[in-house]
């Protein structure tokens, strides 16, 4: 940064580069704080900043500043007749929801208007090029009576009249995820009621005066649909997780925690609207990502090292440039997507190129762009397809690989587009843009800004020994840095989950020889003598359950799954093929059912790399005959599961590998064998745990680690590490390099001691779970029935801190050995904490008025470890080949029944189907006769009482079932009623629908998942 001089700074950019609370004691207090007085201080410091107050509670009140603020945007005056059109017709259309209004204030934010004389005119509802002519003002304790449920929200920050900015306030000493169930609540029952201007709200902000957060009205696509529980009333769903929401902070990033200093920063004017404005991605998937702090900093640094440079006329050298240390996971694509599509904006710049240095990186990069706007970045397949978008003025942004890069300039000496403004950004900057490749790039190009993202960048500690001496790290490739994000930063603002390593000895040397006398030839060849791969394979596959939680369940995508699913990363080829082989055996031996898959290819360097990892490309035509044969064989075997046609010919490899990496992702395939491919640049959220058969270090090491970090749920909660080689030092080290000094304490998991028995943290003791058990059996013993809603409360605050600690403890093999409860008393201190928990909401004619906030209800963490239906019809089966004798049998399913948060529902379906079973009863196809009958007899039961179109809502209702979702809003659902003249009027028409959704939605819950 020092390479240019100062002139003038502007305190415009989003993110302050430093923070320092400067504000006097008078703007604190010792006194106590109620939530009203956090409220009111808040409200006054957004005043100080130039928001205008206005005294607005109810929805009369918002729609006529709404009219008066566009109408100033606008430099117009509506007609009345043109405003209800408006308003009707464009802001509040009763047949679209928040993913519709999203989208007219991130993509469609200038509206056609029809005027009183048939001409159209634009109508901007907020302007995007000079954000300072958009009005912000705040109102409080805003009022919607007509929801589920009448509710008061707190504090809303409206941009030109529309609600965009919702803060829900705690007082200081509740915690924050209070405000966070209340949000949530007012989205299910009232944020969509009335004209539903709330629905406009692209930004939550949540505070207990201490800690503040923020979060988009959308998240990602997996949460939304593993959360959903069947369309909404009124208008579409979204859904929000807590582990989504993120921290405010500095270019430094110092978080930002207390909700005066937030204020000051995040919530300026020119902040919030440039965040609004510039800073937030609507994807092609109907998702709202905000991007955060870190991510807008490095975007804002390039951008001004771009115009700083070009002033000083320093295009084309390595000062024009720079690169980014963003740890792995931390959404380095949606940073460089939003740096490519700003840069591009830019009217000195021609074009910007997004390199990616792998061949299977090209697939994912292009496809994560698209997401992000459909057609923004031009991929291309080969070089000339490359040299027509490089000569196409209208492809503005060009994703290719560095390798059809070098090919175009080896053809093209002489080019036009060398003397083009060119904007380069390499991702994963760290491996073979050193070479020769990037030394043709520079030395061709003329007017080019060159930079470079990177998780893992290559200093001198660990540059690899051959090579241009003048390209062995990162700055001497790219510049200086210009922002960094390190892992022990994500980590502590939980943006990527820490990591728990396991170190299994596979091999034990004879007594009497000394490590440095055993070469690496002889101690390879023993890690890949049989009997241990033989061990190994017995190892993981004893375990493999226990890691990746396979009794636990979870929604993925509308789908009910259990657990995770898991790399094993070997040492080499000849390693892949024993360890594909052996599984194969042990698993036909036993029996049992796992999608194991294997990929690897040429790579032309065959020694151990400098990091662990190769280069590997999708070429297998280097590959001797045998190992061709043998992935030959492998992937038939995938074909063979997946009714797929793949082999290891040049296209249909490709192809495999684009398979594989989806189905990967979908959980389809439960281990997959990697030699070096998917270590790098892969994302699967489903992946937690890596077995590691393999010499890694420095980059390659966190790199590899890093697959299995990625955020999902509560029920993931680390990545899994198992080694079978001594990589503690080598983990040790490059935590050091590329966290800090005590990375090891924050990245890393405590053992299972601390968590069993407790532990010290910032001078205050943590209650392990032997403890939390000690004091659950002490203060709540089964058959003692619990006193009062004070110690109900404490009960569900209890028994949820022991399902969290036992979600941990149940990765460790120790586990298995100590003092736990038993099956059946966590079923029924289970049943208990259901029971508990409904009994403690209020209930208001016949419906919850309001969750208990300040209690977390594990939901997630109940379902991923209650039964299923086939545990349920196993132990039917039991008490059919017992003679229906065994009571004991009987009283265990009612116990797993009573248990689970989505079967309780169902008690009645089945155990009626256990009192008809004999000793003539085959339980399964009279299970599915059974529930098949009951199913549709209750259906028609519906269809004949509600005068229902029984051919459409059977289709209705098999698409329910099909995908895990009851769809009640769009076209499908209303051609199922009966025509409009019975009732006489919208308002009859409105009940009765709402009284068949009622209905249909608790016959989807009460047969859902029982076939």
């Amino acid at each position: 940064m020092s390479t240019y001089n100062m002139v003038a700074e502007m305190n415009e950019s989003t993110v302050v580069s430093e923070y320092v609370a400067d504000y006097g004691k008078l703007m604190r207090s010792d006194a106590f704080q109620s939530e009203a007085a956090l409220e009111k201080e808040f409200i006054r410091l957004l005043t100080t900043q130039g928001y205008e107050y206005l005294q607005i509670h109810d929805e009369k009140a918002l729609i006529a500043n709404l009219r008066k603020q566009l109408e100033l945007l606008n430099n117009y005056s509506f007609s009345d007749k043109e405003w209800q059109r408006f308003f009707e017709g464009v802001i509040a259309n009763k047949n679209e929801g928040i993913v519709e209004k999203t989208q007219k204030i991130q993509t469609n934010h200038i509206q056609n208007m029809l005027r009183d004389d048939g001409t159209t005119k634009n109508i901007t509802l907020i302007d995007k090029k000079n954000i300072h002519n958009n009005r912000l003002q705040v109102i409080n304790q805003y009022t919607e009576e007509r929801g589920d449920h009448e509710n008061r929200y707190d504090v809303t920050i409206l941009v030109n009249g529309l609600p965009m900015v919702h803060v829900e306030l705690k007082r200081r000493g509740r915690a924050i995820r209070e405000a966070f169930n209340q949000i949530k609540r007012y989205q299910r029952e009232s944020f969509w009621a009335a004209c539903g201007l709330y629905e406009y709200v692209q930004i939550f902000i949540i505070s207990n005066g201490t800690n503040t957060k923020y979060y988009s009205n959308t998240t990602r696509d997996s949460h939304i649909k593993e959360m959903a529980e069947g369309g909404r009333n009124r208008s579409k769903k979204t859904s929000n997780s807590f582990e989504f929401t993120c921290f405010w902070a500095d270019a430094n990033n110092k978080v930002i925690n207390d909700l005066v200093d937030f204020t000051r920063t995040f919530l300026a004017k020119h902040t919030i609207l440039n965040i609004i404005t510039k800073y937030c991605v609507f994807t092609t998937e109907n998702l709202l990502l905000v991007m955060r702090p870190y991510q807008i900093a490095a975007t804002e640094r390039i951008l001004s090292r771009i115009r700083t440079s070009t002033n000083y006329k320093k295009t084309g050298t390595i000062d024009a440039g720079g690169y980014i240390w963003h740890t792995t996971g931390s959404g380095k694509t949606l940073t460089s997507f939003k740096t490519a599509q700003l840069a591009a904006q830019m009217p000195e710049i021609d074009k910007v190129l997004f390199v990616v240095d792998r061949k299977d990186l090209d697939y994912q990069t292009m496809k994560e762009y698209d997401r992000f706007e459909k057609g923004a970045a031009n991929g291309n397949s080969n070089t000339a397809i490359l040299k027509k978008q490089l000569e196409n003025d209208d492809a503005r942004i060009i994703i290719t690989t560095i390798q059809k890069l070098d090919i175009f300039i080896s053809k093209n000496k002489n080019h036009p587009v060398y003397n083009k403004h060119i904007v380069i950004i390499f991702d994963e900057c760290h491996r073979s843009q050193f070479g020769l490749m990037h030394t043709n790039i520079t030395k061709h190009f003329k007017k080019y800004h060159l930079f470079g993202f990177t998780g893992t960048p290559i200093f001198a500690k660990n540059a690899s020994s051959g090579g241009n001496p003048n390209l062995k790290t990162t700055p001497q490739a790219f510049g200086d840095k210009l922002h960094t994000y390190t892992i022990v930063n994500a980590i502590n603002d939980g943006n990527v989950l820490p990591f728990r390593i396991d170190y299994v000895n596979t091999i034990k040397a004879k007594e009497g020889i000394r490590d440095e006398e055993v070469t690496a030839i002889d101690r390879e060849r023993a890690l890949g003598a049989p009997a241990r791969v033989t061990e190994v394979v017995k190892y993981i596959l004893e375990h493999f359950d226990q890691k990746t939680k396979r009794n636990c369940y979870y929604s993925l995508k509308g789908q009910r799954v259990s657990g995770f699913n898991s790399i094993f990363a070997v040492s080499s080829i000849p390693m892949a093929k024993k360890y594909y082989l052996e599984f194969k055996r042990q698993l036909a031996a036993s029996n049992r059912k796992l999608v194991v898959a294997t990929i690897f290819s040429y790579a032309p360097n065959e020694q151990d790399s400098e990091d662990g990892l190769l280069e590997e490309g999708f070429d297998t035509t280097g590959l001797d005959q045998n190992s061709r044969e043998f992935l030959e064989s492998a992937i038939a075997d995938y074909n063979a599961v997946f009714k797929t046609n793949f082999d290891t010919s040049s296209d249909k490899f490709q192809n495999y590998y684009k398979d594989l990496s989806a189905k990967v992702k979908a959980r389809e395939v439960d281990l997959l064998i990697v030699v070096d491919m998917f270590l790098t640049g892969f994302d699967a959220t489903t992946l937690n745990t890596l077995w590691v058969d393999k010499n890694l270090r420095q980059h390659g090491l966190i790199q590899a680690f890093s697959r299995t970090n990625r955020i999902l749920n509560s029920v993931k909660t680390f990545g899994n590490i198992v080694c079978f080689r001594d990589l503690e030092k080598a983990t040790n080290d490059a935590l050091e390099l590329f966290g800090d000094s005590k990375a090891e304490g924050i990245v890393l998991l405590k053992n299972f001691d601390a968590y069993y028995y407790g532990y010290e943290e910032d001078g205050k003791h943590v209650q392990g779970y032997l403890e939390l058990l000690q004091e659950l059996e002490a203060n709540y013993p089964l058959g003692v029935q619990i006193v009062g809603e004070e110690a109900e409360r404490e009960f569900v605050k209890l028994f949820g801190k022991i399902l969290r600690a036992t979600n941990v403890l149940t990765s460790f093999d120790k586990f298995a050995d100590v003092r736990k409860l038993s099956d059946r008393d966590m079923q029924d201190y289970q049943s208990l904490y259901i029971d508990t928990w409904d009994k403690i909401k209020p209930i208001v004619d016949g419906k919850t008025k309001n969750i208990n906030d300040d209690l977390e209800f594990e939901l997630e963490l109940i379902k991923q470890v209650e039964i299923n239906i086939d545990y349920i019809l196993m132990l039917v089966e039991k008490y059919h080949e017992d003679n229906c004798k065994n009571k004991e049998i009987r009283i265990d399913i009612e116990k797993a029944i009573d248990s689970s948060p989505s079967y309780r529902s169902k008690k009645d379906l089945i155990m009626a189907f256990v009192d008809t079973v004999n000793v003539g009863t085959s339980v399964t196809d009279e299970w599915k006769n059974y529930i098949s009958a009951k199913k549709q007899e209750e259906l028609q039961n519906i269809i004949k009482e509600e005068r229902l179109k029984q051919e459409d809502t059977e289709k209705l209702m098999d698409n329910a079932f099909r995908d895990g979702v009851l769809k009640t809003t769009g076209t499908d659902f209303d051609k199922i009623l009966p025509a409009m003249s019975m009732f006489g009027g919208g308002g009859k028409r409105t009940a009765k629908k709402q009284g068949v959704i009622a209905r249909l939605k608790a016959f989807f819950e009460r047969f859902f998942g029982l076939l």
